[in-house]
Order: C-alpha cells, then sequence, then structure tokens
C-alpha cells in the first residue's frame, strides 16, 4: 500500500485491517502488508511504486489519486486497489461499470460532494457572498472540483476567488489574498500536501477569520470547523473487500469501480463560535458529529 502520511494511519489502516481481519486475514501468517508513506511529498510517489511493484505483491493498494496515478503508471499487470477523487477523468480506467485493465477500486469524489460543502457555508452564514477556494494546480482532480464548484457557486449566487496552492510556502500568501480579496469564507480541496499541513491551514484559517469546511473529518478534529466528504472509513473497508476478491482470482477489470456511498458531516462547534457564528439547528441536526 502507498499513502500519503503516517498522520492519516489511524483513519486510514484501522478500518482496512478490521475489514481484512473480518475476511479471515491474519496480518504476518496469511496476508503481508508492506506499506510506504509519501510523506506529504508527492514527487515520491513513483520511486515509492517502484518500490513496492519489486517486492512482487499480489496487489497493490493506492490510497488517493496521485499514488494510483504512479501506480497505474508502474505497473499494467499487477492488481491495482485504488482509493481516487475520479478514475475514469484521471485515466485509470476506461468506466466504471467496465474498468478494463488492471486497475479498479472506489472513487471518493461526485459533484454533489462539492455542491453540499458551499451550500453548508450558505446556511451557516445566510449573507455570504464571496468564497475562496484552496486548490492545488499540480493536482488534476482539482481542475475538476473547481468546474463543479463554479456550477454550485452560480446556483447558489456566491462568487469564488482561487487561491493555487502546491507548495507548503503558499500558504500565507493564499491566506493573505484571501482576506484581501474580501472572502467571507474558505473552502479546501484536500490533497496529500493539506492534510500534511492542516494543523497550519487552521491555525490560518482561525487567525484570518476565515470560516473553512473541508474533505476529510480530521480538520474540524484538529480545530477546524466542518468538514463534508466520503466517509474514508468506509471507503478503507470496502478497498479491503476488493483486496479480497482479487486475492480469490477476480480480475480487477471485471470488479466495477463503486463511488462513495456514505458521506460524513462534522461539526466543531467550539470553532464556530470562536467565529462569532451561532450554527444553525437545521445544520445540528444533519451532522454526523457535533465536537463541544
Amino acid at each position: 500500500m502507498a499513502g500519503g502520511d503516517e498522520a492519516t494511519a489511524p483513519w486510514i489502516f484501522a478500518a482496512f485491517r478490521q475489514r481484512l481481519a473480518e475476511l479471515g486475514y491474519v496480518e504476518g501468517q496469511s496476508i503481508a502488508l508492506e506499506v510506504r508513506w509519501a510523506g506529504g511529498r508527492a514527487e515520491r510517489y513513483p520511486e515509492l511504486a517502484t518500490e513496492l511493484i519489486g517486492l512482487k505483491p499480489e496487489v497493490l493498494v493506492a490510497s488517493n489519486s496521485t499514488a494510483a496515478i504512479a501506480a497505474k503508471k508502474a505497473t499494467q499487470t499487477i492488481p491495482i486497489v485504488v482509493v481516487a477523487a475520479d478514475p475514469v477523468g484521471l485515466g485509470l480506467v476506461e468506466s466504471l461499470a467496465r474498468p478494463g485493465g488492471n486497475v479498479t477500486g472506489l472513487s471518493f469524489f461526485n459533484e454533489e460532494m462539492i455542491a453540499k460543502r458551499l451550500q453548508l457555508l450558505k446556511e451557516l452564514m445566510p449573507g455570504l457572498a464571496r468564497i475562496a477556494v484552496m486548490k492545488n494546480p499540480t493536482v488534476s482532480v482539482h481542475a475538476t472540483f473547481w468546474r463543479t464548484a463554479e456550477v454550485a457557486a452560480r446556483t447558489l449566487g456566491v462568487v469564488l476567488q482561487s487561491l493555487e496552492v502546491g507548495r507548503p510556502e503558499d500558504f500565507e500568501p493564499a491566506f493573505a489574498a484571501a482576506t484581501g480579496g474580501d472572502a467571507q469564507a474558505l473552502i479546501v480541496f484536500d490533497d496529500v500536501l493539506t492534510i500534511v499541513h492542516r494543523p497550519r491551514i487552521i491555525a490560518l484559517a482561525a487567525a484570518h477569520r476565515l470560516p473553512a469546511v473541508y474533505g476529510l473529518r480530521e480538520f474540524p478534529k484538529d480545530g477546524g470547523l466542518m468538514s463534508f466528504g466520503a466517509s474514508f472509513a468506509d471507503l478503507f473497508r470496502r478497498a479491503a473487500t476488493y483486496v479480497d476478491k482479487i486475492l480469490k482470482g477476480t480480475k480487477p477489470a471485471n470488479l466495477p469501480v463503486e463511488q462513495p456511498t456514505t458521506f460524513e458531516l462534522v461539526i466543531n462547534r467550539k470553532t464556530a463560535s470562536a467565529l462569532g457564528l451561532a450554527v444553525p439547528p437545521i445544520l445540528l441536526a444533519q451532522a454526523d458529529e457535533v465536537i463541544e
């Protein structure tokens, strides 16, 4: 398995390993897991993919879109199970129903997910007119996220401001640009960079008094305002099921890519209070978890 950062281990591996155990696998006996982390450096994925392939695994698991692309480029024969944003758009599979090659797995993106993040901000701040969007120009799927956000923004009557962040040193200038552009709130498109640097992003959002919505529950758990996205615990449980099917002889080409079915909203009420925001009861009722 190739992953982004050790800090993501709890929510990736707990569910993945638990499901493997439920399926009868005993780590160290009936199954061996070789794990490699990129440490927030996306440029390391090709090297890590090559290293893992050299171990001659029966299945390779890629835990994000960038890792999936590197794995696909590195081998066209070893089965690959991906958890990626847009497997078709990224060229990983021919179609969701018929992957057609050595890659299958799960998508964690749909258009409603991005639109919902804008809608949540609008419900929290009814007078909201301008939202900054942090995206990484080196992550191809963020262009898809952006186009989806633009459609949703027109429907909601808000204006988007693009903040391009591709390196750690881009964070401070991006937040300065957001406040300088009169942004009233922030949406962060998650990737390896933002996950690794989430304490810094959360601190900058607080310092600039920008209510922010993220895709991963780790952000509000670490002090961010709220998150909405696919349940990664559910996705990685399902990824383990794909591994099981492949080990039992099913070809990746015959395993349709599944889309997310479980979404979760997490709200940090303490952070909302610090920003002077009262979370409407309707939002609290929708939340899967409220952090007081």
